[in-house]
C-alpha cells in the first residue's frame, strides 16, 4: 500500500498545529515540510523552528524536502529540529556521497532529489545508497502545479536503478495521478493542494490510496 505525506506547504500557517493534529487524525504516514531558500528555488518557507514547534504534537514522522543550496549547511538544524528523513538536492552539493553518509550516521533515513530536467545518469555516480529517492512530479519551488507527463516513466526508471530504495514522489499529485505513480512503483506520495483544498483530509489521503471510507 502507498503511503501519504501531506505538504505543509498548503495548510494553514495560521493553525500548524492543530493542521498537524487533523493530519495525525486522517491517518497520515508522514509529515513533508518543504524547505527553501529563495536561492536555489524562488521561493522561501520556513525553518527547522517550525519542526521544533511541531515536533511535541504528533508522532507522525517528520519528512524533511532540503530545496536549498549548500544543504550540508542546513542538515544538522533539521536533524536537530526532530526530522526523521532528510531529502536534499543532488544539483546543490558537490559531495552527495558524503552528506548522506553523515545524515545516517545521524540516525536518520537520507534521501536525494533532482529537479525534473536533470539527467538521470548522475544517480550511477553515487557510492552510498540513500533510503529514500524523491522524484519531482514539478519544477520544485511552488505548490499547485500541473504533474510532468514524463514523471511515471522517471518513477521506473529510478527503481530499476534502486530497486531496494523507498520511491517519492512530489508535484501534481491528485488521484489519477497518484495512481500513474503507484503502477509505476512509487512508495509514498506527498500531496499539498489536494489534501487541503476542499473535504476531508481523511476522505483525500484515502482517495489518493485508491480507497474510500
Amino acid at each position: 500500500m502507498v503511503l501519504i505525506a501531506p505538504s505543509l506547504l498548503a495548510a494553514d500557517v495560521a493553525s500548524l498545529g492543530k493542521e498537524v493534529e487533523k493530519l495525525e487524525k486522517a491517518k497520515a504516514d508522514f509529515l513533508h515540510f518543504d524547505v527553501m531558500d529563495g536561492h536555489f528555488v524562488p521561493n522561501i518557507t520556513y525553518g527547522p523552528h517550525i519542526l521544533k514547534g511541531l515536533k511535541g504534537k504528533t508522532s507522525v514522522p517528520f519528512d524533511v524536502h532540503l530545496m536549498v543550496n549548500e544543504p550540508e549547511r542546513f542538515v544538522p538544524w533539521f536533524i536537530d529540529a526532530g526530522a526523521d528523513i532528510v531529502t536534499f538536492h543532488l544539483e546543490a552539493t558537490k559531495n552527495p556521497d558524503a552528506l548522506i553518509h553523515s545524515i545516517k550516521k545521524a540516525g536518520i533515513k537520507a534521501g536525494i532529489s533532482l529537479k525534473p530536467k536533470t539527467d538521470m545518469s548522475i544517480l550511477k555516480n553515487l557510492t552510498e545508497t540513500p533510503a529514500l529517492i524523491l522524484v519531482m512530479g514539478v519544477e520544485p519551488g511552488f505548490g499547485g502545479q500541473k504533474f510532468f507527463p514524463d514523471t511515471p516513466k522517471r518513477i521506473e526508471k529510478t527503481k530499476k536503478l534502486f530497486p531496494h530504495t523507498l520511491i517519492e514522489v512530489d508535484g501534481g499529485i491528485a488521484p489519477d495521478t497518484a495512481q500513474l505513480c503507484i503502477d509505476a512503483g512509487a512508495d509514498i506520495l506527498v500531496a499539498g493542494t489536494f489534501i487541503f483544498k476542499k473535504g476531508t483530509y481523511a476522505k483525500n489521503i484515502n482517495a489518493l490510496k485508491g480507497d474510500t471510507l
